[in-house]
Formats: structure tokens, sequence, C-alpha cells
């Protein structure tokens, strides 16, 4: 398999933080590992979003047409505005 690359230039409180989180003080023996670990983690979350979200959506995917309610764009709107 390619390996591909990316280069990302950072600076001022990006570099700052990097630097703190790499050698012999921090989590990670050098930069690429902890942009790695950050890369994983945002994967890890968008995963855990979305499994939420498919458990929010199970009981609407699995109700029966005679369950919905028609409304209109403008009763969502007021809706949401009380809340």
């Amino acid at each position: 398999m390619a390996s591909d690359s990316i280069h990302v230039k950072v600076s001022g409180k990006l570099q700052y933080h990097n630097q703190q989180q790499v050698g012999h003080d921090g989590l990670h023996g050098n930069a690429g590992e902890h942009i790695r670990a950050l890369v994983r983690r945002d994967l890890q979350t968008r995963d855990k979003a979305w499994d939420l979200l498919q458990v929010e959506l199970a009981p609407a995917m699995r109700a029966e047409d005679s369950e919905f309610v028609a409304v209109s764009a403008k009763d969502v709107i007021r809706r949401n505005k009380r809340r």
C-alpha cells in the first residue's frame, strides 16, 4: 500500500501546544505521533456521534407512517423558538 504524506505548518498557539505534547514531558515521541493521535480521536468522536444519532433516530425509523404528523416549516420554527 502506498503511503501518502500530509505536510502541515503550524505556528503560534498551535505550535506551542504541539510542542508541549511532544518529547520527554509530553505524551508523544514526535509531532507526527501527536497529529495521528488527534486524527484518531476525531474519527472516534465522529463514530460515537453517528452511533448516538442512530440510537435517537431508531424509533422513528421503526414507526408506522400513520404515527407521523405533517407540520409546516412555520410550526417547526415556532416550536423551536419556545425551547
